[in-house]
């Protein structure tokens, strides 16, 4: 049987995801510093099959504009710089004695304001999932029976609160990614 406190726990497990969701977006989105998770969407044409980049090469971030992609196979690193250049990335890799150079150009202004946009609509999309467990849970508690008004509407107090802490955890990575992205 449904008690309150289990579905108070389990809101907070789903909005623990949208909140992990929402973080693993926003490391996917470059902000001035290089990170070896910037190229996580790049997928590498390899043995017959499409492979995703940390598959078949180790990426590392040894300076602030650089990342150091390091194939598992370096007979492999022409393909592995192929396909980062054709990702949707806009990056310049190079390859030299089987390590694969990728610089990281600096950003104009417009391309920071397209990011920053890029980290609303995925913060939306976390607080999206953040709202639909709060429902999730307003209706799962109209649904118990053998507990009183007051506890319920106490619950749904609880509830609000959680919902409100959550989205004010995804406001406060929002502005962090900002200041990131903003940062010259």
């Amino acid at each position: 049987m449904m008690t309150i406190q289990q579905i108070v726990k389990d809101m907070r497990g789903s909005m623990d995801k949208g909140i992990e969701l929402t973080r693993r977006e926003f490391s996917s989105i470059r902000s001035g510093k290089a990170s070896p998770n910037m190229l996580d969407t790049v997928r590498v044409e390899m043995y017959g099959t499409a492979m995703a980049l940390n598959q078949v090469a180790s990426v590392s971030a040894p300076e602030p504009r650089v990342l150091i992609v390091t194939p598992f196979d370096k007979s492999q690193a022409k393909v592995i710089e192929k396909a980062i250049r054709d990702s949707d990335l806009g990056l310049d890799p190079a390859a030299q004695s089987g390590v694969i150079r990728v610089p990281l150009p600096s950003m104009n202004e417009q391309r920071r304001k397209e990011l920053v946009k890029i980290v609303h609509k995925f913060a939306e999309e976390g607080k999206i999932a953040v709202r639909h467990a709060r429902t999730h849970a307003r209706e799962a508690l109209k649904k118990l029976s053998a507990v009183s008004e007051d506890d319920v509407k106490h619950a749904e107090k609880d509830l609000q609160k959680i919902h409100d802490d959550y989205i004010r955890k995804i406001d406060d990575l929002i502005e962090a990614k900002e200041a990131e992205i903003m940062e010259v």
